[in-house]
């Protein structure tokens, strides 16, 4: 009973963690695609869009950490692992494979695939830029 509880309080905390950082990742996205479309585009969908992201990019890199053996501070170690740059990459690779297919603009075309790489390249460079000043 208590494995069940543990697996059921972990599988909340991840969706809420990740809804969290979703918010932040789509007002960031949100921007960028309306200023590189020139277009207004949906915000519903991108927040949607980056909730998968988030959630798949959560559950990718905890899965790379555990392996590597890096589940506690400090993490310069994983930050310097190739496993970890390749699970990055695939993230990004994720995300923006998300975003071009699950945000239209308001004149119901999907947003160009240079427009979603540029909203993931942002995000994962601000992201980025947060995580290293708080380490």
């Amino acid at each position: 009973m208590t494995t069940l509880l543990t697996l059921i309080s972990t599988l909340l905390w991840w969706v809420l963690y990740s809804s969290i950082g979703a918010l932040f990742f789509a007002i960031i996205a949100w921007s960028v695609l309306r200023w590189a479309e020139r277009c207004p585009v949906v915000f519903n969908r991108t927040y949607l869009a980056c909730l998968v992201w988030s959630l798949a990019g959560l559950l990718i890199v905890a899965g790379v950490a555990m392996h590597e053996g890096h589940t506690k501070p400090p993490y310069a170690p994983l930050l310097g692992s190739p496993l970890f740059r390749g699970a990055l990459v695939l993230d990004m690779l994720i995300g923006v494979f998300v975003l071009w297919r699950l945000i239209p603009r308001v004149d119901a075309h999907r947003i160009r695939p240079a427009s979603a790489c540029l909203a993931v390249a942002v995000v994962m460079a601000l992201a980025f830029g947060a995580a290293t000043s708080l380490a």
